[in-house]
């Protein structure tokens, strides 16, 4: 008796196996959520960093230039050579995070660099936020 006993508890039963994926899962899903939040955190942190480069390169550019690029010279002025700068002012044209381009506008003498986010579309929340370097601007002072 004591050997059919032995028998039938070498393995695990079926419902313990569902019980430890149902586990499994559950830790799967909190690791995947943590993961997505400091994903979306590195990639605005990441659009900050570049808009800090890129308006550098602006300010570069208008102390050189004695003005700002047009919005029809747009950014890609910018890795163009000049006699001061035979390598540019930026060695290539960043895309942000999401592989968008940025928008550059300008008006009276004050320019603005846009990021529309994950979505590539004017306004939303959390990786969809939008960007501006005016915010980054207003950080700083």
């Amino acid at each position: 008796m004591s050997c059919e006993l032995t028998k039938r508890r070498r393995g695990f039963s079926l419902v313990e196996l569902i019980v430890v994926m149902v586990i499994l899962g559950m830790l799967a899903g909190l690791v995947a959520i943590r993961t997505r939040g400091y994903l979306v955190t590195s990639r605005q942190n990441a659009v900050k960093s570049e808009f800090a480069t890129i308006m550098k390169a602006l300010e570069t550019f208008r102390i050189d230039q004695g003005r700002y690029p047009t919005e029809d010279e747009g950014l890609e002025i910018l890795v163009q050579p000049t006699d001061t700068w035979p390598d540019g002012f930026l060695s290539k044209v960043p895309k942000d995070p999401w592989k968008n381009d940025y928008i550059y506008l300008v008006q009276d003498n004050r320019f603005e660099v846009i990021c529309l986010g994950a979505d590539g579309r004017e306004g939303g929340e959390s990786e969809d936020k939008d960007f501006s370097s005016d915010e980054l601007q207003d950080d700083t002072q």
